[in-house]
């Protein structure tokens, strides 16, 4: 069976929680459109979670990679459509790092477009009534960093040419802070993404630049 590759990250910053986390283990095992998720999670430290991002691509395979992670203050899903070539972060890692102005890969493209429809992506998840939007930020932080790295291995990675891959960012849980939604709300919303994506696989993978 096909797989998917869905991770999450550890908590970071001070909280106790992650939503990404916990909504990529609940959906270890499921399957989605005959393909079958395997859930990860990945260190909030830079260099260290693209490198078990990379592992995790070499030992599973997958037909496609949707990674998440915990953007607090915004609202709903932030179905994210463009990852920078910058690590810049407004507070330490995990590890105690916090670069500025570095590259995520020296001598790499400014930036990689998702290759995830996120369009049709967004249409699923609202018809569903759950609140979601398009970014184009994706920031500076070990998110991005992860999102860059995750294309960058995708576009240079022998066997990964026609994997899709992009990244959701997630609110606060309710008891982390407003505005936010409930864990299962969360969940549902990336079955949701996950299944419109893989509706999708009829089209050639391209970077999905539509406003």
């Amino acid at each position: 069976m096909k797989r998917i590759l869905l991770t999450g990250f550890e908590p970071f910053g001070g909280d106790a929680l992650n939503p990404s986390m916990l909504a990529a283990r609940a959906l270890h095992g499921r399957q989605v459109g005959g393909h079958r998720i395997v859930a990860a999670g990945l260190p909030t430290v830079f260099g260290s979670a693209d490198a078990m991002l990379g592992g995790l691509l070499r030992q599973h395979h997958p037909a496609l990679v949707l990674c998440t992670g915990l953007a607090g203050g915004r609202e709903g899903f932030s179905l994210e459509r463009v990852a920078i070539n910058v690590d810049d972060a407004p507070i330490a890692d995990n590890a105690g790092a916090q670069p500025v102005d570095a590259p995520v890969v020296a001598g790499g493209p400014a930036a990689y477009f998702t290759t995830l429809p996120i369009k049709a992506m967004l249409a699923a998840l609202q018809a569903q009534g759950l609140p979601a939007r398009v970014s184009d930020s994706a920031g500076t932080f070990v998110c991005n960093h992860v999102f860059y790295g995750l294309m960058h291995q995708l576009a240079t990675g022998r066997g990964l040419r026609g994997t899709r891959g992009g990244f959701i960012h997630l609110p606060w849980l309710p008891e982390m802070g407003s505005p936010s939604l409930p864990l299962d709300a969360m969940v549902l919303g990336l079955r949701v993404a996950l299944g419109a994506t893989l509706k999708d696989v009829s089209r050639p993978v391209r970077p999905d630049r539509s406003s």
